[in-house]
């Protein structure tokens, strides 16, 4: 199996949505296993300058920016494609992703790659069979309250792409009782059966 770690914290360390996604690989990854590691602070490039929609510029008119952009696009979309689990952290900024998440989601999402549009106009995910763990954390925002625009907005994203198993681990309002909320997050990692 290929396990892909996908970290977005703008915080190395004291993250605890980093520090709850290794815990969460260790409890699954199985001897053999193979992991893909990606953090997204350390490498990540805006999707911009675009000529035409989609991810689309004829080679003879990408400038550097763009040739970097369709380069980092294609790693990512190869990584996705090869593995099997992916586990995605992510804290809760102002109620939304951080921007390195949104940055890679508009990345991966290649037409022809990750998702397709059938003849009849709807659009088909192309990433089947995966399954995923999401690692969310926050510090006053309630998971999946009005006020939570990260989880449904990810896992419409990996809907999107064809990944429809999907899982939640969350350490969310942390502010208010973080000891509470991160024996609540290792709890529902110590139920998930690897």
């Amino acid at each position: 199996m290929k396990i892909y770690q996908i970290d977005s914290s703008a915080r190395k360390e004291g993250s605890t949505s980093r520090a709850l996604a290794k815990k969460l690989l260790d409890k699954i990854k199985k001897p053999g296993d193979e992991i893909i590691y990606r953090d997204l602070d350390d490498e990540m490039v805006f999707v911009s300058g675009l000529t035409e929609s989609g991810m689309k510029i004829d080679k003879k008119d990408q400038t550097d920016h763009h040739k970097k952009m369709f380069e980092l696009s294609d790693k990512l979309v190869k990584e996705l494609k090869e593995s099997d689990i992916i586990i995605i952290s992510a804290p809760i900024y102002n109620y939304g992703p951080p921007a390195t998440l949104k940055a890679w989601s508009d990345l991966a999402a290649r037409i022809g790659e990750t998702f397709r549009f059938k003849p009849n106009g709807r659009r088909e995910g192309l990433l089947k069979n995966k399954k995923a763990y999401l690692v969310i954390t926050s510090g006053g925002t309630k998971l999946n309250s009005p006020e939570d625009f990260l989880t449904p907005w990810l896992k419409f994203i990996l809907n999107f792409f064809g990944i429809n198993h999907v899982e939640i681990i969350s350490a969310d309002q942390m502010s208010l009782d973080y000891e509470k909320s991160i024996r609540d997050a290792e709890a529902q990692i110590d139920k998930i059966k690897a």
